[in-house]
């Protein structure tokens, strides 16, 4: 049978739709994958759709789409790759494909909407390969890295693996806030820094470090102790909040400014061998606040120079809120808004609970208005010593 006759077999079997049909299914939750090649889709692909080439697709295509039963549309550049592709498919058991008659050549030319994907320089393709190869992030996930802004809220152990990851990862553009310099006793845990930067600024110590892992990355520093008359300057810049702070007053500022600028809030916490992960705020409930209304007694919380800490549960809680970074920024899983993760390295444990909104929360409950920043240092000393 020759290449024609295979093609024209394959319009009497497989239904054929036109770009228009495609957008309208997909708005309906149909998935449209691109199976063009990598070059190709780098010219545009279709708002929405997912780039999965042909060499790949048998392969990966129950990642994308886990249910032969779901509506799956095909597209290539003219619709002659997509009818094989579809056959492709229909032989692994998916029951609903459809194959974009005209290919991208014809979306682009009826008018519909298409995206230009940020093109990767050969250096970054071969950087983030290996994680470009997931279907959930490819070369748009990659890209949405690239124009990611997360700030960091303090470069101690929290933030040293963490921002670490989100470095080598290809997060565009990172800020870190902190007003200390690095003493000998942060090394167990804060990885960040080295001996030789002992005495230096921990900004500027944490972006040497990160500037080594990926020089292509972008590390702003604010050198500067996070209050009230600050906060909305510093974090207006920035898309995500990653809360690696060690104290009270602070964790109550991000909070409050984060649910003001809308912001998430991706906080972790950690004592002794404890961790705590969350996602408070984007302009949701609940907020830091509905965990915590008041600061609990200071013989609770210890700080770490009392307690003490174990320098690897920093690293794993440090690495959770990075994760959480990369579902807010991909819109892959499911990030842990609404929800408390803790972490007992003793055990090895982990587990996760649900928290409830206060639905009379001061400052993220509907339609309440923003009350404004407060004393809060004085507010976590007058509730420490009430308690």
């Amino acid at each position: 049978m020759s290449v024609q006759d295979r093609l024209a077999a394959l319009r009497a079997e497989i239904a054929e739709i036109t770009p228009a049909e495609a957008l309208s299914l997909q708005a309906q939750g149909a998935t449209l994958v691109d199976v063009r090649e990598p070059e190709e889709v780098a010219q545009g692909m279709p708002a929405q759709a997912q780039a999965l080439s042909r060499g790949y697709l048998e392969l990966r295509i129950g990642q994308l789409v886990p249910t032969s039963t779901a509506t799956v549309m095909l597209m290539c550049g003219s619709g002659t790759r997509s009818l094989l592709a579809a056959d492709d498919l229909r032989r692994l058991g998916y029951s609903d494909v459809r194959s974009v008659a005209g290919g991208f050549n014809r979306w682009k030319d009826e008018g519909l909407p298409f995206t230009v994907p940020t093109v990767l320089s050969a250096e970054d393709r071969a950087r983030y390969a290996r994680q470009m190869v997931l279907p959930e992030i490819g070369q748009s996930g990659q890209a949405k890295l690239a124009d990611a802004r997360v700030l960091l809220i303090g470069a101690g152990g929290l933030a040293s693996a963490g921002a670490m990851y989100l470095a080598a990862a290809g997060v565009g553009t990172i800020g870190i806030v902190d007003h200390d310099t690095v003493d000998r006793s942060n090394l167990h845990r804060q990885i960040i820094h080295s001996d030789a930067r002992v005495g230096e600024a921990k900004v500027n110590s944490a972006r040497v470090a990160l500037e080594a892992i990926n020089p292509t990355v972008t590390v702003q520093t604010h050198h500067e102790r996070l209050s009230s008359d600050n906060v909305e300057a510093i974090f207006s810049d920035y898309d995500i909040v990653v809360d690696g702070s060690d104290n009270f007053p602070t964790r109550y500022l991000v909070n409050d400014a984060c649910v003001k600028l809308g912001l998430p809030d991706v906080y972790g916490a950690v004592e002794r061998f404890n961790g705590q992960v969350s996602v408070f705020g984007a302009g949701g409930q609940p907020c830091y606040r509905c965990l915590f209304a008041e600061p609990p007694p200071p013989d609770q919380a210890p700080p770490c120079s009392e307690a003490g800490v174990l320098g690897i549960v920093p690293g794993l809680v440090g690495m959770l809120q990075a994760l959480e970074v990369f579902k807010l920024i991909l819109g892959f899983g499911e990030p842990l808004q609404g929800k408390l993760l803790l972490v007992d390295a003793r055990t090895t444990q982990i587990r996760q609970l649900t928290l409830s909104a206060d639905p009379d929360c001061a400052y993220c409950a509907p339609g309440t208005a923003f009350p404004g920043f407060i004393d809060y240092q004085g507010f976590c000393s007058a509730e420490a010593e009430h308690a």
